[in-house]
């Protein structure tokens, strides 16, 4: 068999998702220096990954609805590819795949198959279970005849966001950055239980950084933080862009968020993340690189919810509940804290 000469990919969502075919995009290259890759992408995520070299990229507008959808089988119109790598199962994105043309259409396996996907696709990736979310997309290219063995990322970040990066953060003084935010709700922890940990942080000599986007439920989130902190951190809640915020992950030493975007974000430039977990599995999907400093509360919430332990569960069940989240005490995100400190060299 040849060696494509054309390759769709297709994950248009989430942040964090988006992220995980980045890897994949570099074996790809690696493999095939010659071949052209098209990446549909979402019209937010297409500000973090959008200038990633050698790869053309066409965006989707999920808020457009079918308009959206009809707008990229127009600009693919006349076009046909080797292969696509369909990495995203929603029935909206089988419904946009099938103005793809192509011969090869790569999906899922049928575990992981929903929404029909089995209907637009032609073949699948290995059958597997246990796997990072990283790691079921870069299965993708085995279908191909290659093995994702390398994981690199290098999301370009431009000099003026290093720099503004820098003027907010300046000097060395150890940062923690707070995102309390997740686009699941109930995947947040308490407002006063973050503002616990900020203070302990800040009495530590740390400085404290409330970060976030600038949605209206984000504001609130920040808000309440703010309203529980004995001492004031910095808040730049809506005030950076994606590559911004990627610069500063690229300062600061310590990230504490709930299974969200910015969590998969600060893992590429290899920032410690002290992610809290109870809604869902950290093995799955979690701080791909290094997980050490997680607070993994995943088996408490399968046995308290679901009356079993996590390994009797399919693997990546999310145990969405109100007051899962609550399963994790402040005094364990401080223990995870003090042994990410600790294992920086940081001793305030």
């Amino acid at each position: 068999m040849s060696d494509p000469r054309s390759i769709c990919l297709l994950r248009t969502s989430a942040i964090g998702d988006v992220t995980h075919v980045v890897p994949l995009v570099r074996t790809l290259q690696q493999a095939y220096p010659q071949a052209s890759l098209t990446w549909l992408v979402g019209k937010l995520e297409r500000k973090l990954v959008g200038d990633l070299p050698g790869v053309e990229f066409v965006t989707f507008d999920k808020g457009a609805g079918w308009a959206g959808i009809r707008a990229v089988w127009s600009g693919l119109r006349g076009r046909h590819f080797d292969a696509l790598l369909q990495m995203q199962v929603a029935m909206r994105s089988n419904l946009l795949s099938l103005g793809i043309k192509t011969r090869r259409r790569i999906g899922y396996d049928h575990a992981r198959a929903k929404d029909l996907h089995g209907l637009v696709i032609n073949e699948r990736i290995p059958a597997r279970t246990g796997e990072h979310v990283l790691q079921a997309i870069g299965s993708f290219c085995e279908p191909l005849g290659l093995q994702q063995t390398d994981i690199r990322w290098d999301i370009p970040i431009a000099e003026q966001d290093h720099a503004w990066a820098a003027e907010q953060l300046p000097g060395d003084q150890p940062t923690l950055l707070v995102s309390p935010t997740s686009s699941h709700a109930l995947r947040n922890w308490q407002a006063q239980r973050y503002a616990a940990v900020m203070d302990h942080a800040a009495a530590r000599g740390w400085r404290v950084v409330l970060i976030g986007g600038p949605s209206p439920a984000e504001r609130a989130m920040a808000d309440a933080v703010l309203a529980a902190c004995h001492h004031a951190p910095l808040d730049l809640t809506g005030k950076d862009t994606l590559k911004k915020l990627m610069a500063m992950f690229c300062r600061a030493q310590l990230l504490l968020t709930p299974d969200s975007g910015p969590m998969h974000m600060a893992n590429t430039v290899g920032m410690k993340v002290l992610g809290l977990h109870a809604a869902s599995n950290p093995a799955r999907s979690g701080p791909y690189s290094d997980r050490r400093w997680c607070v993994d509360k995943y088996d408490a919430a399968s046995r308290k919810y679901l009356g079993r332990p996590a390994s009797e569960i399919p693997w990546g069940s999310k145990i969405e509940y109100p007051g899962v989240m609550d399963l994790i005490e402040v005094d364990e995100v401080i223990e995870r804290f003090e042994a990410a400190a600790l294992a920086m060299g940081i001793s305030q």
